[in-house]
């Protein structure tokens, strides 16, 4: 474990532990996957802490029977906890109010068995989200549902999506006055990307935001103000392509929305262009990987960064971005925190979407960091693929310096908790033709442990600074999302099963436990009916990096599961299938 000192930030420290001092005493619920609408997945509870944390012991288990990814979060709304599996994507309501937490009930939403077939990274579900007596969904198939949080009973269904033409939903809800938001998956089939605006109480599309193709269908207007000049301009979602490219180019919206209600404005990333082979796209490729500022009444763009045009390396920009309020330069400003896959976290101004910094958290050989003057990441030539050549060495690889995994954030410490990777690969790209529902990719990837050979990190951040405060080796990439607590606890999990606990100011590890599969899943925390603190993780090894195990690949071939078989070679002999939630409290006596 490598750690530094804090000293030189304690001034950082105390503004965030003032401006925690003044939010809401937190509800003991968690409703949405990410906890609150700036996406901290951070628990003011406190009862679990760093001088009892060793006796956190297992208060309960249940069984979702089935043994692909988990990579949900369990969502509790009163004394109800509610997990969506994987495919076939059954809902559970657990009752909280009895002992061991049985069943109250479980909907099935059945959806089409063909769905599995245009999953490009596992049958994974990341979540559901609850509000006002409802709790809403996705399935694999392209559906979103309401279901009545008290009696299971289906409210409504709507299907947004074709599996026939490669697509896919796999991203949690995230509802914001009166309008669950959801985007589709499929960048990797050629499927187009768009985030949809539902009404809660009906189901009925209000907005449909498309990531490519004209200022119409983008819906860009008047008010769409981007801060730097590559981005203005009339159509670019079509005059940064090759003619009708766009049509088939991806920037789908499969990861985290985050919603500011005082600027009434959500954020989310768009992902990757089609093909992976950027030769067949000349142009920036607007308006994928990056992010998006928007009104969520009416989907009204209002800014746009990108931070990888014309995407080289699937880097995508579908990481969640947290909202969290600092002085920089001694002046108070509205920011946006975003760790993103081509390796550099990014500080931006979420007023208008200036990048105050972007620094590196892992090792980059693809670029030479960002020019805060145009904003633009300025690439090295060097690793840019070319089709017949194997271009090697290039970090961080295709899945980024941190996937989808979330990171966490602490207003009592001030330091963003980011479970990530430290992978490179080398790629050899080629010609692909369109063809629907099949995949649309043109490159072979390999890939392998970067520079130290630890394939994961668990890094704490100073986003202010843009410095590592620690960060901790792990053997297998941390694929888990992350959950900081007001007991200065951080909670992730490994891939070969470890459940842990560290403090949030050092990194020293104080508490773990063994499941029985890979932990890939989001940690979360609440305030159970008796009172009492509890900590909740789903286990159960699958996703893009747990393919491996979930599709009993055959790692010879190390191209298999876009090139992660060959960095993932011995997980097999480190777990096994599963899916299991898993909850833990203090023993009776052990909160002090």
């Amino acid at each position: 474990m490598r750690l530094a000192a804090l000293r030189s930030c304690a001034w950082l420290t105390l503004f965030f532990v003032i401006a925690a001092a003044a939010q809401p005493a937190d509800d003991g619920q968690w409703v949405r996957a990410a906890k609150d609408y700036a996406s901290t997945r951070f628990s003011g509870l406190n009862q679990v802490n760093e001088a009892n944390a060793a006796q956190l012991r297992l208060a309960f288990s249940f069984s979702t029977g089935v043994v692909r990814g988990h990579e949900a979060a369990p969502i509790v709304a009163g004394s109800t906890m509610f997990i969506v599996g994987p495919y076939p994507n059954t809902l559970f309501a657990l009752d909280l109010a009895r002992p061991g937490a049985p069943l109250k009930w479980k909907f099935e939403p059945r959806p089409d068995p063909s769905s599995q077939g245009v999953a490009c990274c596992d049958l994974v579900n990341r979540g559901a989200a609850y509000a006002d007596g409802r709790v809403f969904f996705n399935t694999l198939d392209n559906q979103t549902l309401a279901v009545d949080a008290a009696t299971g009973q289906e409210l409504w269904r709507v299907k947004l999506g074709n599996i026939k033409l490669g697509e896919s939903m796999t991203m949690a809800p995230l509802v914001v006055k009166g309008k669950v938001l959801v985007g589709n998956s499929g960048g990797e089939f050629g499927v187009r990307g768009w985030l949809t605006a539902l009404d809660a109480a009906t189901g009925r599309i209000a907005w449909r935001a498309w990531s490519t193709g004209p200022d119409k269908e983008v819906l860009i207007g008047a008010n769409f103000k981007p801060y730097y000049a590559q981005d203005r301009g009339s159509d670019l979602g079509v005059s940064t392509w090759p003619p009708d490219a766009w049509k088939i180019g991806g920037g789908n919206a499969w990861g985290w929305i985050s919603y500011d209600p005082q600027l009434d404005l959500i954020y989310y990333g768009t992902g990757n262009p089609g093909p992976w082979n950027p030769e067949q796209r000349p142009g920036d490729n607007k308006w994928t990987a990056g992010v998006f500022a928007r009104k969520p009444d009416t989907g009204e763009a209002v800014w746009f960064y990108q931070y990888s045009p014309h995407d080289l390396h699937d880097y995508d920009g579908v990481n969640e971005h947290v909202l969290i309020d600092a002085a920089v330069n001694g002046q108070p400003r509205k920011l946006l925190v975003h760790p993103d896959r081509n390796g550099h976290v990014y500080l931006i101004d979420r007023t208008n979407g200036q990048v105050l910094s972007a620094n590196t958290f892992v090792p980059v050989t693809t670029s030479n960091g960002v020019d805060l003057q145009t904003g633009k990441l300025r690439y090295n030539p060097a690793k840019e693929p070319r089709a017949g050549e194997t271009i090697r060495n290039i970090c961080p690889a295709s899945p980024g310096g941190k996937d989808w995994q979330p990171s966490a954030f602490s207003p009592r410490t001030g330091l963003l908790y980011i479970p990530h990777q430290n992978l490179c690969h080398d790629a050899a790209t080629s010609q692909v033709s369109y063809i629907a529902g099949t995949p649309y990719v043109g490159a072979d990837l390999k890939m392998y442990p970067g520079p130290g050979g630890s394939r994961g990190l668990f890094t704490a951040w100073d986003p202010l600074s843009g410095k590592k405060a620690w960060s901790i080796d792990e053997h297998f990439p941390v694929w888990s999302g992350a959950l900081a607590t007001a007991g200065d606890l951080v909670f992730y999990g490994t891939m070969d099963g470890w459940f842990k606990a560290v403090n949030a100011r050092t990194g020293a590890l104080l508490w773990q436990y063994k499941t029985a599969s890979g932990i890939i899943g989001q940690p979360i925390s609440y305030r159970g009916p008796d009172g009492n603190q509890y900590i909740a993780v789903l286990s159960g090894i699958g996703g893009w990096a747990g393919a491996v195990v979930a599709g009993n690949l055959d790692t010879r071939d190390g191209t298999a599961a876009s090139g992660f078989a060959n960095a993932m070679k011995d997980l097999k002999a480190a777990t096994s299938l599963g899916g299991m939630l898993y909850v833990f409290a203090l023993p009776p006596g052990g909160a002090r």
